[in-house]
Formats: C-alpha cells, structure tokens, sequence
C-alpha cells in the first residue's frame, strides 16, 4: 500500500497497520567466534553452532525506515567442564526481547521524562526515530522500569544460605 519512506503518521495518528510499515534495512552484526574462554572454568570452548537473531534498532530518519540488526552469534561447548554456553549478547539486547537497549531507553524515556501518553509517544518514536514500538509493549517497559525482568543473579543474594556451603545452586 504504502512504498518505503512514504507513510510517515502524525503524532495523534498512530500507526493501523504494521505491515503498511516501510521495509527495514538490514545491518549485520557479528558475536559469531571460533572459540571463547569458558566462564565457569576459563579453558578455551570451540564453537558447536551457530544461529542468527533479529534485533529492532533506531532507525534511520533521512532515509526514512527503520534498522533491523541481524545478528550472528555462536554457540560453544566447553570440553573441560562439558557444557554448551552461549554468547553472551545482554550488552546488546535484554534475553527474549527484540529491540535493542537503546530503543528500550528511549522509549522509556519519552513516557516518563516528556509525560507523553502511550499512544502520542509511539507515534513519536515512529516519526522522530523510525522504530516502531507498540502501546501495549511501552506500557510493560514502562511499569517494569526499562527491564525485561529479573534475571537468576539478580534475585540471589551472594553468600547467604546452604549454596555457599554445599556448592549448590540456591535457585529453584
């Protein structure tokens, strides 16, 4: 309906449709490496796979359509300690999301810092920073403070309980 770089709604709009979005360019992004010290024993891990992952990021407002980062990390097996560990992409993206850290603070920020109201600051986030953001997935940013939600460290207190005595894990 609409060609790339040609739909481009108002703040009060909104977006109807999202396949009437323009085309996202693609931009390659490499974590794909042939060994990587394991962190658990710090031997060398040779890579067993690898797989690629999409990754929404600001888009490019000249050209008029938003970025989509396709990254390509691996998958390693430690020899020493047999376990398979992943590249460690949480400097790039939260685990399970599909935008970037940098959309995700710019997001939060135009709600909170500007006061704009769920459906105006996605259609901001569209016009000014081609990226386009759900109402309902700026509301659960939102309310969760920026973060996708807590990870196993972050609800572990170092030290405290039989974990550090036995060596067990104290999660469930």
């Amino acid at each position: 309906m609409f060609g790339p770089g040609e739909y481009v709604p108002d703040s009060t709009e909104g977006i109807a449709k999202v396949k009437d979005l323009p085309v996202p360019t693609g931009m390659a992004y490499d974590r794909n490496h042939k060994h990587t010290p394991c962190p658990r024993c710090g031997s060398r891990a040779s890579r067993h796979t690898s797989g690629q992952r999409i990754l929404h990021d600001l888009g490019d407002v000249s050209a008029g359509c938003p970025v989509d980062l396709l990254v390509t990390s691996s998958s390693h097996y430690c020899a020493h300690c047999q376990k398979y560990l992943n590249i460690d992409l949480s400097d790039v993206a939260p685990p399970g999301s599909h935008d970037t850290h940098r959309v995700i603070a710019l997001a939060v920020r135009v709600v909170v810092e500007d006061g704009l109201p769920y459906r105006p600051a996605s259609g901001h986030l569209w016009r000014d920073h081609r990226v386009f953001v759900p109402c309902a997935t700026l509301q659960n940013w939102v309310e969760a403070g920026g973060k996708k939600g807590a990870t196993a460290h972050e609800r572990r207190v170092a030290g405290v309980g039989t974990g550090s005595i036995f060596g067990v894990c104290g999660g469930r």
